[in-house]
C-alpha cells in the first residue's frame, strides 16, 4: 500500500514546494549505518555499503531541486579510532564510492578534512577524484572524510599564520588585523557559500563538529530515518520545513 501512496505524496509535497527560496548548499549527516546493519542482522561493513549505495540516488534527488553544493560528512577525525577491522574495509568503501561518483563525470569532487590523518591510499583517492572531476560543469560535491570542525578551523589557524610568516608579519601584526573572514579564507571549503540547511539521519539532534564555523547561521533538520533508509520523500519533508522557515540570520 505505501509503495502505491508514496508517488502521490511525494508528488502532492513537491507541488506546493516554492520555486524560490530552497537551499542552494546543503550539508548530509550521512549517520545510523550501524544501527541499520544491527536492526537487519548484518555485519557493520554491510551496513556501510548500504549507507554508501544511497549517496548517488541523494545528489540526484538534490540535482533535481537545484542544489548546488552538498557536503557529505562520511567519515569524521574521531571514526579514525575505531577498530582496525572496521576501519579498513571502511576506507575501502568511502574510496569505492568515491570511485563510483567520479565514474558519473556529473559532479565535481572535492575532498574536506585533514588528508593528513588518512591512509596515504585513501588520501591519494580522494586528491585524484578531485583532479578528475575539477572541470566537470556539475554541482559541487564536498566529500568531507577525516574530517572534523575543531580540526578544520585549528587547520585554517595555521594555514593563516604560516601565509602571515611567509609575508614577513609577526604575531602581533597579524592579531592587530584579524578577522573572522580571514579564518573564512583559510577553511576547507574557502570560497564556498556556508550551508543553508544541514541534515541529519538516524534521530541525533547534536551536530557533532560538523561545518562547526561554517553552519553558524545555518537551518537544521533531524531526520529520524536512518541514513540506508533515507528516501526521497525524506529529502522533500527537509526542504519543506527549510522553505516553512523564516530565516533571520542571527537577527
Amino acid at each position: 500500500m505505501k509503495r502505491l501512496l508514496y508517488p502521490a505524496y511525494e508528488a502532492r509535497m513537491v507541488r506546493f514546494l516554492p520555486d524560490e527560496g530552497l537551499p542552494k548548499h546543503v550539508g548530509v549527516m550521512l549517520d545510523g549505518n550501524r544501527r541499520w546493519a544491527k536492526a537487519v542482522g548484518r555485519d557493520t561493513a554491510h551496513g556501510h555499503r548500504a549507507g554508501a549505495a544511497n549517496i548517488e540516488p541523494l545528489l540526484e534527488w538534490c540535482e533535481e531541486f537545484g542544489i548546488e553544493v552538498v557536503t557529505l560528512w562520511l567519515l569524521s577525525t574521531d571514526n579514525l579510532n575505531r577498530p582496525e577491522q572496521e576501519l579498513v574495509p571502511l576506507l575501502g568503501i568511502i574510496e569505492e564510492a568515491v570511485a563510483s561518483l567520479v565514474d558519473q563525470k556529473r559532479w565535481r569532487i572535492h575532498p574536506v578534512g585533514a588528508l593528513d590523518l588518512l591512509p596515504t591510499r585513501t588520501a591519494q583517492r580522494l586528491k585524484e577524484a578531485s583532479e578528475a572531476t575539477r572541470d566537470v560543469d556539475g554541482m559541487l560535491v564536498n566529500v568531507a572524510v577525516g574530517y572534523g570542525g575543531r580540526q578544520e578551523i585549528a587547520d585554517a589557524v595555521k594555514s593563516l599564520l604560516a601565509e602571515a610568516s611567509a609575508q614577513g608579519l609577526s604575531i602581533d601584526e597579524v592579531a592587530q588585523t584579524l578577522d573572522v573572514e580571514h579564518i573564512a579564507e583559510h577553511l576547507y571549503t574557502k570560497g564556498q557559500p556556508d550551508p543553508d540547511l544541514v541534515i541529519r539521519t538516524s534521530g541525533e539532534q547534536r551536530l557533532g563538529g560538523f561545518l562547526l564555523w561554517q553552519s553558524a547561521k545555518s537551518e537544521f533538520y533531524f531526520c529520524e530515518a536512518l541514513w540506508p533508509e533515507f528516501r526521497r520523500v525524506d529529502f522533500i519533508r527537509a526542504l519543506r520545513a527549510y522553505a516553512a522557515r523564516e530565516r533571520r540570520f542571527g537577527s
